[in-house]
């Protein structure tokens, strides 16, 4: 996939994300933030299936998708996704400048909705705040994110395995969650869908005004405030030997014809 099929695909998932956002938060809006399909449902089902091992790990997963761990993640991302040592920190500055502002973004819509998270008598961990979307699930989503694309930079065809795991990661956060009963499943989806829609926005404007050599680490490319993606490579014949000179340039010999019946 070259450059302007990747910005286009970007876009397209941005669109299609921030278009599923609004309508899921136009039926929450509408329903003055009360539970929605299969909320209640799953919130009891939670409830009833909350083991000690499973109510600790769940804890411990949920508490990697806040604080310092997606930052930590953001700032590999931005230094696996390129080749060049010089361009490493500003690559890992630009992913945590993504996930930062994301995230203030998503409190900011928060704020905004209002909704009330589950009854209280329910929850199995500390929350604060609205509930929709949720917090948790949307850094974890954006920091996941980064990173799988940073691997698929690097090596487009491996680091299968390594993708899987960070993208299960990413979503187990947002499951814990509704699991331990602070969110709405909804709550949930719409942190993902926040995720992907700003991840997006984020892709595309890296792919816009980023010249390729920052992710190749070679060539200047001639189009590199255009983001077409298409670098231009010259051959120096200057440094070739002198017998290696193309032939077009090399003036033609004077030899003189052979008379086949003078002996030398």
């Amino acid at each position: 996939m070259n450059r302007r099929d990747a910005v286009g695909l970007a876009g397209s998932a941005a669109l299609g994300a921030w278009t599923a956002l609004a309508v899921l938060t136009m039926v929450v809006v509408g329903g003055a933030g009360a539970p929605l399909w299969l909320d209640n449902g799953l919130l009891g089902w939670s409830v009833g299936h909350r083991p000690d091992v499973l109510r600790t790990l769940a804890r411990g997963v949920t508490d990697t998708g806040t604080g310092v761990i997606p930052y930590i993640l953001a700032a590999l991302a931005g230094f696996l996704a390129v080749r060049a040592v010089r361009h490493r920190l500003l690559a890992a500055a630009f992913c945590l400048v993504c996930l930062g502002v994301g995230q203030a973004l998503r409190n900011g819509m928060m704020e905004l909705v209002h909704r009330p998270r589950p009854p209280r008598g329910d929850w199995a961990t500390h929350a604060s705040g609205w509930a929709f979307p949720s917090g948790h699930a949307t850094t974890g989503a954006l920091a996941a994110g980064l990173l799988m694309v940073a691997l698929t930079l690097r090596a487009p065809r491996g680091a299968t395995s390594a993708r899987v795991v960070v993208g299960c990661w990413g979503v187990l956060v947002g499951l814990t969650r509704g699991y331990l009963g602070v969110h709405w499943f909804t709550d949930v989806l719409g942190g993902w869908l926040f995720a992907v829609g700003w991840l997006g926005v984020c892709l595309c404007a890296a792919g816009r005004w980023l010249p390729a050599s920052f992710l190749t680490g070679t060539g200047t490319g001639t189009d590199s405030g255009t983001g077409t993606g298409t670098d231009t490579f010259r051959t120096d014949t200057s440094a070739l030997p002198a017998n290696t000179a193309p032939t077009a340039e090399r003036p033609p010999e004077d030899h003189a014809p052979q008379d086949p019946d003078r002996r030398g």
